[in-house]
C-alpha cells in the first residue's frame, strides 16, 4: 500500500441560509473535524452554501469528485425550504420519492394520525440511497455514492455520524504535538522555515498569541510518522532555546 492510499480525505458541505445569515451559529464543523481526525480521515475542505438547489448540486458534485467522502449537514427536515434531498437526487441524476423503509420508520415513531404530509417529506430519499440511522428523532439521513447526508441539528448530526463511522474506510492518523515558545513569531520564523525544509513528511504551523501585550508563539508539528514528528519537535525546541538566549 502506498502512502497516498493510506490517506483518506473528506469534504464537508454545510447547507442553510440560517448559517450564512448568522442567525444560527454552526456547531458541526469543529465537531466533525475532530471526530474525523481521531479516526484517521483528513477533513480537507468545508463549504457553506445557501438553500439554493443549483449551488448545492454544484458543490456536491465538486466535493464528491475530489475527496474520498463528503458529509453534509442541514436541509433534510419537513419544511418547504428543506431541499437537500431533492438537490442530492439532482446531483446524482436519480429520481426521488417516498422510501418505504423511511416511511415505516416514521410510521412506527409517530402516534397514529400524527404522521402528517409535512413529516412524510422526511421520508423522501433519492433512489438507490442507503439510510443512515437517526437514534434521536428517527427521521433518517442517507448515503448516496460517497456522500453522507445528515441533519443540521448538532445532537442528531452527531448520532448519525456515530452510525456512519463503522462503515468508513480510515487511513493513517495525523499525529500532532505542540511546542510553546515565549517569543514573538518573528524571532523564530527563519529557523522554522529551515526545519520545515529539512523534514519532508512533517507540517509545521506557528500560531502567535498576545496576552497583556506580551507576545508568544505556539508551534504545532504534524505528521503521520511518529518518528519524523519527534525529530522535528526536537529541532523546534532546540531552535526556540537558541532564539531565547
Amino acid at each position: 500500500m502506498t502512502a497516498d492510499q493510506d490517506i483518506v480525505t473528506a469534504g464537508f458541505l454545510v447547507i442553510g441560509d440560517e448559517i450564512l445569515s448568522g442567525r444560527t451559529k454552526d456547531k458541526n464543523i469543529g465537531y466533525l473535524a475532530e471526530y474525523l481526525t481521531a479516526i484517521g480521515i483528513d477533513l480537507a475542505e468545508v463549504r457553506v452554501v445557501p438553500d439554493v438547489e443549483d449551488r448545492i448540486v454544484e458543490a456536491v458534485r465538486e466535493l464528491s469528485a475530489r475527496y474520498t467522502y463528503v458529509f453534509t449537514s442541514g436541509g433534510i427536515g419537513p419544511t418547504h425550504d428543506d431541499i437537500t434531498a431533492d438537490s442530492m437526487a439532482k446531483a446524482f441524476g436519480v429520481p426521488i420519492g417516498h422510501d418505504p423503509r423511511a416511511v415505516e420508520i416514521l410510521r412506527n415513531f409517530y402516534p397514529e394520525g400524527q404522521l402528517t404530509e409535512a413529516r412524510l417529506r422526511m421520508a423522501r430519499i433519492p433512489e438507490g440511497a442507503e439510510l443512515i440511522e437517526n437514534s434521536v428523532s428517527k427521521a433518517p439521513g442517507f448515503r448516496i455514492g460517497n456522500v453522507h447526508v445528515m441533519a443540521g441539528v448538532p445532537a442528531i448530526m452527531q448520532a448519525m455520524l456515530d452510525a456512519v463511522a463503522p462503515t468508513l474506510k480510515t487511513g493513517l492518523r495525523m499525529l500532532s504535538e505542540a511546542v510553546d515558545a515565549d517569543l514573538p513569531e518573528s524571532r523564530i520564523a527563519a529557523a522554522l522555515r529551515e526545519i520545515q525544509d529539512a523534514h519532508p513528511g512533517v507540517m509545521i504551523g506557528s500560531y502567535p498569541r498576545s496576552v497583556d501585550g506580551r507576545f508568544s508563539t505556539q508551534i504545532v508539528v504534524r505528521s503521520r510518522d511518529a518518528g519524523l514528528m519527534r525529530q522535528a519537535c526536537d529541532a523546534v525546541r532546540t531552535a526556540v532555546a537558541a532564539a531565547a538566549r
